[in-house]
């Protein structure tokens, strides 16, 4: 009857992953299905190199360089933000806190990971953006700055618990090691225990980005939404996500421009995909 029971088990697990596996190839095709119809209308290296995003003017112009751009500089001012703050609160977590205070500062973080976007876009526009208005003397708060702050602040919760977590896995008795050849617990901590857990840190850092690559509402409500080429982070920008999400309820079903959302949808799946791999490859990888 064991045996039985742990078969039954083992088969539902194996369910559970190929169906997962199956819904997400359902999504690609679908994405492909809608998207691949565009470029029978404007070739590839136009639809992603062009400068001009105007779905409904005549002839549309259908180009995502801005924002790709844009959502390049956004998520670079975020991983710029979040990268050190996240490892250096992991480390405090990990090697630093007295037990009590880990235990809380733990449940603390991940209960972030558990606000809503749309909640933090909303407490953005109504402290962040007037803030970085004031600070830097612009015409408006609504700027790339004031995204990647915003989305470093959703990226870290990622980022802490994950690589807090490769930190706890990594073999105490490295440190032990350390601290008996006399090395300080500064030294044992930076220069033992962090490279220890590069492959956690690294796969918790690719992990963090994804989140912000993925984000749509925060930096829909808070970057100022202006499809154009950034010179600068204190400038409006518009993302990949944030145009799907402003514009799919607009775009005629069958249109150029529906197509066209479709295909951003494309790239963004081939990021976040690539991405997930690579994190994937750090988590995994044999020291």
């Amino acid at each position: 009857m064991r045996k039985v029971k742990e078969f039954i088990i083992e088969k539902l697990i194996l369910l559970c992953g190929l169906a997962s596996i199956f819904f997400v190839l359902l999504i690609f095709l679908f994405l492909l299905k809608e998207g691949l119809s565009l470029f029978k209308i404007i070739s590839p290296f136009k639809f992603l190199l062009g400068d001009k995003w105007y779905p409904i003017s005549e002839p549309a112009r259908l180009g995502i360089l801005p924002l790709i751009l844009g959502s390049v500089v956004v998520t670079v001012g975020a991983a710029v933000i979040s990268i050190p703050i996240g490892v250096g609160a992991a480390l405090y977590i990990a090697e630093v806190a007295p037990l009590k205070l880990k235990e809380v500062l733990k449940a603390g973080i991940e209960l972030l990971a558990a606000i809503p976007s749309v909640v933090l876009g909303f407490i953005g526009m109504v402290t962040l953006v007037p803030w970085v208005k004031t600070l830097f003397k612009l015409p408006t708060g609504l700027t790339a700055l004031s995204g990647s702050i915003m989305l470093a602040f959703m990226a870290m919760p990622t980022i802490v618990s994950i690589a807090e977590d490769a930190l706890y896995s990594a073999p105490k008795t490295y440190k032990e090691g350390a601290l008996a050849l006399g090395a300080t617990r500064w030294q044992a901590i930076w220069r033992v225990m962090l490279p220890a857990a590069s492959s956690g840190i690294l796969a918790a850092v690719m992990l963090g980005i994804g989140r912000v690559i993925g984000e749509t509402m925060a930096v829909m409500m808070i970057t100022g939404n202006a499809a154009v080429i950034p010179t600068s982070i204190l400038q409006p920008v518009r993302t990949l996500t944030a145009t799907i999400a402003a514009e799919m309820g607009e775009a005629v079903v069958g249109s150029e421009h529906y197509f066209a959302l479709f295909a951003i949808g494309i790239v963004l799946f081939a990021i976040s995909f690539a991405i997930n791999v690579t994190a994937d490859m750090f988590l995994h990888k044999r020291r």
